[in-house]
């Protein structure tokens, strides 16, 4: 009888430490997938951001040689719409990382990225429109160098 009791002891005491470990295995492998899929999302997100903003700065440029080549010109009214789509673009980009960085300084750079390339089309002259597109360049590249630690 002891012996019987000892046996089942034993398989209960197995049973409860075979859950107990498969428990604790499959809750650390969930918290791996989610860590993994936030990283995979951060990718994307920064990814878009910065194509978007490189799309923008490059509208921006375009928007202010048309508008110095021929102010007023269908050209130039062209090259402002499309300079308005890729803000929106960049904008919802931008949305897009405020929502998924929980870094405050990143999103600081990543506004300070869209900002810089937002006022571009201002430039007074030839190098001040070089300026503003380097210290857009620059900013985005601030917001690169922040951000890619958090999907390393």
């Amino acid at each position: 009888m002891d012996a019987a009791l000892i046996a089942v002891a034993g398989t209960l005491l197995g049973v409860v430490a075979t859950h107990w470990f498969q428990g604790r295995t499959a809750e650390r492998t969930a918290a791996l997938a989610r860590t993994e899929q936030l990283r995979q999302e951060r990718i994307a997100t920064y990814s878009a951001f910065a194509g978007a903003v490189v799309d923008y700065r490059l509208g921006q440029n375009d928007r202010w040689y048309r508008a110095r080549e021929e102010p007023g010109s269908e050209e130039a009214e062209q090259s402002r719409y499309a300079s308005y789509r890729q803000r929106t673009a960049a904008r919802q980009a931008l949305f897009r990382v405020q929502l998924i960085c929980d870094d405050p300084e990143v999103r600081r750079l990543a506004d300070a990225a869209f900002e810089a390339t937002h006022c571009m089309h201002e430039a007074t002259d030839e190098a001040d429109r070089a300026r503003r597109s380097a210290s857009s360049k620059e900013a985005l590249a601030d917001f690169v160098a922040a951000a890619a630690p958090s999907v390393r």
